[in-house]
C-alpha cells in the first residue's frame, strides 16, 4: 500500500539565489525583509522548500489518519500576486491577532498580504511567536 508523500520538501537549493532570481525588486526587497524577521523569531537558517517556498525550521507530524512526515512551522512564498505567509495554527482562533496584521486575506493553509509595506510587522511576529509556541504543544 503506498502512503501519500509530501511533495513540499527541503531541497539544498539556495535561498538567496531564489530570493535574487525574483523577477521584481519590490519582492525581493520583502523577501530578504521576511528572512531577516522569520530568522530572527524562529533562530533557524533558512531553507527552501520545493521550488518556491522559503521555510524555517521543522517539526515531524502523525495525523489521526496514520499519514506523517516533516513541515515547516514558520515560512513564505514570494508570489507575483501576494506574499503567502505560512504560520503554524493560524486560524480563526487568531482573530484579534490576524486584525492586528492589518489587509490580509486567508486561505486554508496560509496569510496572503499583497504589499509587506501595510502589514504591522509587530503583529507578524506575534503571529510567528503564537504558531511556533503552538508548534511546540502540539508536537513535542
Amino acid at each position: 500500500m503506498a502512503t501519500n508523500q509530501n511533495k513540499t520538501v527541503p531541497n539544498s537549493n539556495s535561498v538567496d539565489d531564489f530570493i535574487a532570481a525574483l523577477p521584481d525588486e519590490r519582492r525581493r526587497g520583502e523577501a530578504r525583509e521576511l528572512v531577516e524577521l522569520m530568522q530572527a523569531r524562529t533562530g533557524c537558517v533558512p531553507t527552501m522548500w520545493g521550488e518556491s517556498i522559503v521555510g524555517f525550521g521543522s517539526y515531524h507530524y502523525k495525523s489521526g489518519s496514520g499519514r506523517e512526515g516533516d513541515f515547516f512551522p514558520i515560512g513564505f512564498s514570494p508570489r507575483k500576486a501576494a506574499i503567502s505567509l505560512y504560520v503554524y495554527g493560524y486560524n480563526e482562533s487568531r482573530s484579534e491577532l490576524l486584525a492586528r496584521l492589518g489587509p490580509h486575506r486567508t486561505g486554508r493553509s496560509c496569510i496572503y498580504v499583497t504589499r509587506l509595506n501595510a502589514i504591522d510587522r509587530d503583529a507578524l511576529a506575534d503571529l510567528i511567536d503564537d504558531g511556533l509556541s503552538q508548534v511546540r504543544s502540539d508536537w513535542p
